[in-house]
């Protein structure tokens, strides 16, 4: 099977491309929240339709890798909150990976991507959802595995339930989750 979550409209276009024209049929799971329909950092050129074709990671092309001090890995929509923060904040020296792709994990691709970067690079993977509720579980082993880097979790904390069921709550622990990626 697949699991994906693409953030760029013209990744999802060529995951569903790859699965309907592709020569092995396997089940594709896709988590995409409604939320990036209105999201209008979400987009994508009419060449990224046109060329290419889906991308598991998508590397940040926005910072000199040779000035890189951290390392941020996520997968889902929560890459546009850091990608705001970084821009508001003015920050250089933070790189933000997208993992598009959960299973088959892309391991060769993150390993080319984190190799980009200097050695002792701090790198976090960055979770919307509690500690105990999304993919640390599963990508965090994966991510020891790539390398000598010590890879850590910026997530909620762990919780019973996936929402908090207030939007004010929510809101506060998404900015406290933000900040604390760049802690």
């Amino acid at each position: 099977m697949t699991v994906a979550l693409p953030s760029l409209p013209s990744n999802y276009f060529h995951l569903l491309r790859q699965q309907g024209l592709g020569d092995h049929t396997r089940p594709l799971i896709v988590f995409t929240p409604k939320s990036m329909l209105r999201t209008k950092a979400a987009t994508s050129t009419p060449a990224e339709f046109t060329q290419g074709g889906f991308r598991p990671v998508v590397p940040d092309q926005t910072v000199d890798p040779a000035r890189v001090t951290r390392v941020l890995m996520r997968s889902g929509k929560v890459f546009y909150d850091l990608d705001a923060h970084r821009h508001s904040s003015d920050l250089s020296n933070t790189a933000i990976v997208r993992v598009e792709r959960l299973y088959p994990f892309p391991e060769e691709e993150l390993a080319a991507e984190l190799s980009r970067f200097p050695a002792g690079t701090d790198i976090r993977w960055v979770q919307e959802e509690p500690e105990n509720q999304g993919a640390w579980f599963f990508v965090g082993p994966r991510l020891h595995r790539l390398g000598d880097h010590a890879v850590g979790c910026v997530s909620r904390p762990e919780a019973p339930a996936p929402a908090v069921g207030s939007a004010r709550r929510h809101a506060m622990e998404q900015k406290s989750l933000v900040v604390s990626a760049f802690r």
